[in-house]
């Protein structure tokens, strides 16, 4: 199996009142850029969707060995993502979805699944809680790539999920690191101070 990470960071980022999410400083770096090398450490090739209005999401990835796809329409909603970055990886490969706005997700989670993936590639492999909510990434293989393309507006992939429940898997990741997701500026203020 080939495993492909797609990086979707096409959002408007719409609840933080101006401000962009993936921007937002975390140990030093923009969200994007910290996510993006986590993904990058993993060795596996990486795609990042990109809206076309936000350079400074591109300046963010500036120097990073990372294929970049601009999605026309972003507005659509996550699906318009799915559909750009899809159509981007040799269609042999299968696709770990990554959001990037989880801001405790690391290189060792990400390497964590791709190695249990590995060892069963035709499971749908799903990022977990510690306490077992699910969250992501989520892991796709190659033969369900057409199912992303059925998908219409912002509900991710969940009714793919909920067609092929029974290769679901769920791994359970550090902590909240699989579903920690900083929309607004209060969210962004409260972890800081919960994590300084």
């Amino acid at each position: 199996m080939q495993p492909h990470i797609l990086l979707l960071a096409a959002g408007a980022s719409s609840r933080m009142r101006g401000g962009d999410k993936l921007l937002e400083p975390v140990a030093g770096e923009p969200l994007l850029t910290r996510i993006a090398r986590a993904a990058l450490a993993t060795r596996a090739p990486v795609t990042v969707t990109l809206p076309p209005d936000r350079p400074a999401r591109t300046a963010a990835l500036a120097g990073l060995p990372v294929a970049q796809v601009t999605v026309p329409d972003p507005a659509q909603g996550m699906s318009a993502s799915l559909a750009a970055g899809r159509a981007a990886i040799p269609p042999t490969h299968a696709i770990m979805l990554l959001l990037a706005d989880l801001p405790e997700i690391t290189a060792e989670d990400l390497t964590h699944l791709l190695t249990l993936w590995q060892q069963e590639p035709e499971a749908i492999l799903r990022g977990a809680a510690q306490d077992g909510t699910p969250g992501h990434p989520v892991c796709f293989p190659p033969d369900l790539r057409d199912d992303l393309l059925t998908l219409r507006g912002d509900e991710g992939a969940r009714s793919v999920l909920i067609r092929h429940r029974a290769r679901l898997r769920a791994v359970r990741l550090p902590g909240t690191h699989a579903t920690t997701d900083l929309d607004t500026p209060e969210d962004w203020a409260a972890w800081r101070a919960a994590n300084p």
